[in-house]
């Protein structure tokens, strides 16, 4: 059983900073591309931030320069530190990461139940 668990939301005023985390556990042969999407109230999911196993990274371009994703491998975990938060920014988060089980299984898109972000005064 593979999993996803996200930690780190909260309520913060803007111009703040969180972090969140995802960890994967369970049954984890590879990770490949990881990331972060986010849903506010009457909006569809979109993506915020995407990782690749070379590190190389993407970005929504309203959260270029105040967010930053990265990943330790080793613990398969993926992070993003979110600064000068703005209330757009009101979402849930959602962590999702394409892995596979054994080295012949194929790969699949697995999510996390999401972790609420607010920025308000």
């Amino acid at each position: 059983q593979v999993q996803l668990v996200e930690a780190g939301g909260g309520l913060v005023q803007p111009g703040g900073s969180l972090r969140l985390s995802c960890a994967a556990s369970g049954s984890i042969f590879s990770i490949n591309t990881m990331g972060w999407y986010r849903q506010a109230p009457g909006k569809q999911r979109e993506l915020v931030a995407i990782i690749a196993t070379g590190d190389s990274v993407n970005y929504k371009d309203s959260v270029k320069g105040r967010f930053t994703i990265s990943r330790d491998n080793a613990e398969n975990t993926v992070y993003l530190q979110m600064n000068t938060l703005e209330p757009e920014d009101t979402a849930v988060y959602y962590c999702t990461a394409q892995m596979r089980s054994t080295s012949w299984s194929a790969w699949r898109t697995y999510w996390g139940k999401g972790t609420q972000v607010t920025v308000s005064s």
